[in-house]
């Protein structure tokens, strides 16, 4: 970040004390990391307390730290106290954002915003250099990261805001003050969150609320409550772009995975390299380039220990139900020689919904020409009995032995296996990486 001096950082999260005289230029919140000159920002976890460590950290050259609380046995002109520091990090990210010159692109949607945000970096750096968020650092302490780590030599800047609540990216928002935002989408994810569904696109609408005067609100025309979000994007004086199946700009698109989802990724993209008088047709061309990330959607061709090769697409990092079902459709739609295996875990963060919703998982995998089934955690279990005996069905309680039950048991020369599921409930991205170990072709 840009150097910032002690007063400077007392006046942007409103301390009023008195501090050593110091200039820092780089933030921290995990003490194991911490730098001579840094500032520590001590944040209260559900399972930690970095109170604790800010005489560590002290000693370990941090020159000043934000806390909640004076810390005893830490020079007190070396603490700034505040109310939150979660929030502090927040105003100090937005003020090191504000001192930066190039486009910010914001981004949010319920599925596939993650890879939404690679594919623009992709796209955007054929005309200038690409600062984005980092992985899926889209929450409260991630935005504030990325926003204090933020590259001024940059040209554009696209930064990520996730939510599971109401009011969350508003916040975050306020942080970023986008030049264009974007809502790829609106699914019922972490639904228990919220009375209505509608609740969700007004959550996601709130991107808007911070948008620079004049600035481009790229909506999905297609998706859920797609007239909530222009309502709201209006409101807030945004000029409004939309893109969708009807509705994207006309050039040729040859994409490596010719799934619906990649379209909507790529005309999403398109929208925005036009709305910044970009050449759409160059980026048209450049994207038949890009790859789906791991953990969402990349393919690996792997061997067989008995002969043979088949076909890995790892999709182990999210398991909330719509992007499960656009998943199994993909996979129902794809062009094989051999057969078709799904592999799926349990979705979290369903609440009183998760029996219906995986029950609706089951519908939806028995209406398609998937040829064998396998589930795993309790949860499946509801989700196979929807599925009837034309597929051949398997059910694991965890992911202990799948690997290898597919290598020596299942898989056959040309099959086409996915793997999908919640990440930290069902852990199939550790069979996922165990398949890689074991067949890299």
């Amino acid at each position: 970040m840009k150097n910032i001096t002690a007063s400077k950082l007392a006046e942007i999260v409103g301390f009023k004390g008195e501090l050593v005289n110091v200039e820092i230029n780089r933030v921290e919140t995990d003490s194991r990391k911490v730098q001579k000159g840094d500032l520590f920002i001590a944040i209260k976890g559900e399972k930690f307390d970095a109170h604790n460590f800010v005489k560590q950290v002290i000693d370990a050259g941090a020159e000043l730290v934000i806390v909640e609380h004076l810390v005893e046995g830490v020079d007190v002109k070396r603490q700034i106290v505040v109310e939150n520091s979660l929030k502090a990090y927040g105003k100090i990210g937005a003020y090191n954002r504000s001192l930066f010159k190039g486009k910010v692109i914001g981004l949010t949607g319920s599925a596939g915003k993650t890879t939404t945000k690679e594919e623009i970096k992709f796209a955007l750096e054929q005309f200038g250099k690409v600062y984005a968020t980092k992985g899926n650092f889209n929450n409260n302490v991630g935005v504030p990261i990325t926003l204090c780590d933020i590259d001024f030599e940059a040209d554009y800047a696209v930064i990520e805001m996730g939510m599971s609540a109401k009011g969350e990216i508003e916040e975050l928002v306020d942080y970023v003050k986008p030049d264009i935002a974007i809502v790829t989408n609106v699914y019922p994810m972490h639904i228990e969150f919220f009375d209505e569904f509608s609740g969700i696109a007004e959550a996601k609408a709130e991107i808007f609320k911070s948008l620079k005067k004049g600035g481009a609100a790229i909506i999905n025309q297609d998706t859920n409550f797609a007239d909530i979000l222009e309502k709201r994007a209006l409101e807030n004086g945004a000029k409004v772009v939309k893109f969708g199946k009807e509705n994207h700009i006309n050039v040729e698109l040859k994409l490596d995975d010719e799934a619906e989802h990649n379209f909507y990724n790529a005309w999403c993209v398109l929208a925005l390299i036009n709305e910044l008088n970009l050449d759409v047709v160059k980026t048209a061309e450049h994207l038949s380039n890009f790859k789906a990330l791991a953990g969402r959607g990349a393919k690996h061709m792997l061997k067989l220990a008995g002969g043979g090769k088949y076909t890995l697409i790892d999709d182990s990092y999210s398991g909330q139900p719509e992007a499960m079902k656009i998943a199994i459709k993909s996979l129902n739609n794809m062009k094989t020689q051999g057969r078709k295996i799904a592999v799926l875990g349990k979705m979290a963060e369903l609440g009183d919904t998760s029996k219906d919703q995986h029950i609706e998982i089951g519908k939806v995998v028995a209406n398609t020409n998937i040829d064998i089934v396998i589930g795993v955690c309790e949860e499946m279990k509801d989700m196979l009995a929807q599925v009837g005996d034309d597929k051949e069905k398997h059910y694991f309680e965890n992911k202990e032995g799948l690997d290898e039950f597919l290598l020596n048991k299942c898989l056959q020369n040309n099959d086409i296996v996915l793997i999908k599921g919640a990440r930290y409930s069902s852990k199939l991205y550790q069979v996922t990486e165990q398949l890689l170990e074991k067949g890299v072709a």
